[in-house]
C-alpha cells in the first residue's frame, strides 16, 4: 500500500477557513468527496454526513489536520491506483473552493496551486509523519516545537487535546470524526493516548524535530 503526504495552502498563504462553520464544511467535504460517484449539490445536509455502506472510496484517509491557511492529509489510493488520489483531490479542492467563494462573495483561485504530494518511502518518514501532521496546531501556541525546544510538553499536549480539527483525538480514544479514517495502518504506531504523549514529549523537547524535518524536507 503506497502512502502519500498531501498538502495544500491558500493562495498567497491566505486563510481558507474563517470560522468553525467553514472548518466543519471542509471536514464534511473530506467525507463526501471521497466517493467514486459524483458529489451531491450540498455537503451540508446531515443525512449526507451519515455513513453509507454503499459508498466506494477513492482513497484511504489515515491521518489529517486542517489549519487556518492549509491542510495536511496522509492518504493511500484504493486499489493502489494513484489516479484515485488525483480524482479525490480535484473534487475536494474544487468543491470547497466553490463553497468558499460563494459564501464570501469572492472569485478567483483559493488554493496556491494543485497540491503537493510526497511518497512515504522511508521508515523514518512513515514513523514520524502522523505525529508531524497532528502537531501542526502547536504553531498557534508553541511554535518552538518545530525546533524541538518546547519547555512544557504537558501544556502542548493540552492544546492538542482541545484542537478538534485533526485526527489526533480519534487516535487518542475520543471519537471525533471516525467516519473519515481508515485506522488499520497506523493503529500499531499510534497506540493510545499515553503512548502518543510520550512520543510527542520526546519529539518537541529534544531537537528531534529539527533533525527529522531537515532529513525528510518537510514544508510548513
Amino acid at each position: 500500500m503506497d502512502l502519500y503526504h498531501v498538502l495544500n495552502r491558500g493562495v498567497e498563504k491566505r486563510d481558507v477557513v474563517l470560522n468553525d462553520d467553514d472548518r466543519m464544511r471542509f471536514v464534511r467535504s473530506l467525507y463526501i468527496f471521497n466517493d467514486i460517484t459524483n458529489a451531491p449539490n450540498s455537503v451540508s445536509q446531515p443525512k449526507q454526513w451519515e455513513k453509507n455502506t454503499q459508498r466506494e472510496n477513492l482513497v484511504y484517509i489515515h491521518a489529517w489536520c486542517l489549519m487556518n491557511n492549509h491542510y495536511h492529509l496522509l492518504l493511500s489510493p484504493v486499489d493502489d491506483d494513484v489516479k484515485n488520489i488525483s480524482k479525490f483531490m480535484k473534487k475536494l479542492n474544487m468543491g470547497y473552493a466553490k463553497f468558499f467563494n460563494e459564501k464570501y462573495d469572492r472569485s478567483g483561485y483559493l488554493w496556491q496551486g494543485k497540491y503537493k504530494k510526497s511518497l512515504i518511502d522511508r521508515d523514518a518518514y512513515f514513523e514520524y509523519i502522523p505525529y508531524y501532521i497532528h502537531l501542526n496546531p502547536l504553531d498557534y501556541t508553541a511554535y518552538d516545537w518545530r525546533r524541538g525546544t518546547v519547555s512544557s510538553s504537558s501544556k502542548s499536549v493540552e492544546q492538542l487535546d482541545i484542537y478538534r480539527w485533526s485526527s489526533y483525538l480519534d487516535y487518542s480514544g475520543s471519537k471525533n470524526f471516525p467516519s473519515l479514517l481508515y485506522t488499520d495502518l497506523l493503529k500499531n504506531l499510534l497506540i493510545g493516548k499515553e503512548h502518543q504523549q510520550k512520543v510527542i514529549a520526546r519529539i518537541i523537547s529534544d531537537n528531534e524535530v529539527a533533525h527529522i524535518n531537515a532529513s525528510i524536507n518537510l514544508e510548513k
